[in-house]
């Protein structure tokens, strides 16, 4: 299948490395704009100086709504429009049982992984509105709708961010501003040598070569950007299937 984001601005949270990285590569690749954003600059200055013009590295801790704005503020000035937001940025350190976690911690996730989409939503949906449309694509997981143990600060967030999927979507679906998730499955990146360290549950006891290459996910990501992914929209798109894989182009 051809993919073209010719044209498109993307606008990439957790672009520093993993998914996000992978994403702002393929995204380009395809003809997109990207727009790299993470809390510190080195990996995303030198991601977007290897993907070339198309790219710019923005700061931008998600946890902080002035953040955001300003960092989606000049991605438009620098390229004229927002038409993909990927809400990638996401954590999952320190693992623990509840009675045992750290609140402040626990509720750092939350900012995060939670309050980051919001912040994304909310910083991105008004531009896409008076811009004609546009895509919001969401990092979600199979921890959205399964507990795990060790994970109530992450399987909190991500059921907390397919509500607002399902939300984003019922509101502003009929404005031409698709919502939409993507649950990847296990996906081989820095977070899942912190689970496999952490011992706990049975996604610690993964082999790495069960775990999907990040690329894929940077693919579904692009695949999703486009028409093809709109019998999807206001829900989770799982990666998981053979029949998901073949609809993204990953296998035959």
């Amino acid at each position: 299948m051809s993919i073209d984001l010719s044209g498109k601005t993307a606008f990439i949270t957790g672009a520093s490395r993993g998914i996000g990285e992978a994403a702002a590569r393929i995204m380009a690749d395809y003809g997109a704009n990207v727009v790299l954003a993470a809390r510190s600059s080195g990996d995303i200055e030198r991601i977007a100086s290897e993907i070339g013009d198309k790219a710019l590295a923005v700061t931008c801790d998600v946890a902080r709504y002035s953040d955001f704005e300003a960092a989606i503020g000049k991605a438009v000035a620098h390229f004229g429009s927002l038409d993909i937001l990927v809400n990638n940025a996401g954590v999952i350190d320190p693992i623990a049982r509840i009675g045992e976690s750290d609140p402040e911690a626990w509720g750092q996730v939350v900012d995060i992984n939670f309050k980051g989409v919001y912040h994304g939503l909310r910083a991105s949906i008004p531009l896409m509105q008076r811009g004609g449309g546009g895509v919001v694509i969401n990092i979600s997981s199979g921890a959205a709708t399964g507990a795990l143990e060790g994970w109530s600060h992450y399987c909190a967030t991500k059921a907390g961010v397919l509500s607002l999927t399902r939300c984003a979507h019922k509101e502003y679906a009929a404005a031409n501003i698709r919502v939409v998730g993507l649950s990847p499955g296990t996906v081989a990146t820095d977070m899942q040598r912190t689970i496999k360290t952490s011992g706990v549950n049975p996604v610690s006891q993964l082999d790495w070569s069960q775990h999907i290459p990040a690329e894929w996910a940077g693919e579904a990501i692009a695949w999703l950007a486009t028409d093809a992914g709109r019998p999807h929209d206001g829900d989770d798109f799982s990666l998981k299937t053979e029949e998901a894989k073949r609809a993204v182009g990953l296998i035959r």
